[in-house]
């Protein structure tokens, strides 16, 4: 349990790619990490793409970066819905003002780009978001997934493996 020093929120909306949001978590979990789950509510209740729940305990705003050493945004259409909520997009850009670890899967690099830190940065992703990505200022990578300073990267579902584990990393580095 070498993370159990550390604290970890964890984003979530409606339609949520399930494996992106519970892998990780249950990964962190299992590594110790303090896990809240987050969104632009408290108290709400999400369902997965295929079908699996998961429920806010706390509103992103409310959040303090500065008692939290990652912030984890998952895939699947979440992220259109999580990067328009103010709360949301100011603690991931103060987490990496911080430099503190903000993991991005899949489609999550559209809440990377709404909070503008992706501009001049290797960044991966869903092949849906490449575009974006680009034009908003990052290099394109197509890799499984990779850390750059504090920024953790995920292509998709089959990449979570290899997702989690820079994950892990990156946070006993930290």
């Amino acid at each position: 349990m070498d993370l159990s020093d550390h604290r970890a929120a964890v984003l979530v909306d409606k339609s949520f790619e399930d494996l992106e949001f519970w892998v990780p978590t249950m990964r962190l979990r299992e590594e110790g990490a303090d896990v809240v789950v987050a969104g632009r509510e408290a108290n709400t209740t999400f369902t997965g793409k295929h079908g699996l729940t998961a429920t806010t305990e706390v509103a992103a705003r409310t959040l303090d970066p500065d008692r939290l050493d990652a912030v984890v945004v998952p895939g699947g259409w979440a992220p259109d819905k999580l990067r328009r909520d103010e709360g949301v997009t100011t603690l991931v850009a103060q987490m990496d003002a911080q430099k503190q670890i903000v993991a991005q899967i899949c489609h999550a690099g559209l809440v990377g780009i709404s909070a503008g830190i992706v501009e001049g940065r290797r960044a991966t992703g869903s092949q849906g978001i490449r575009d974006d990505l680009v034009n908003a200022g990052a290099e394109w990578v197509d890799e499984p997934a990779f850390q750059e300073d504090h920024l953790v990267w995920g292509r998709v579902v089959k990449d979570i493996p290899a997702f989690c584990r820079t994950l892990i990393q990156a946070l006993k580095e930290a």
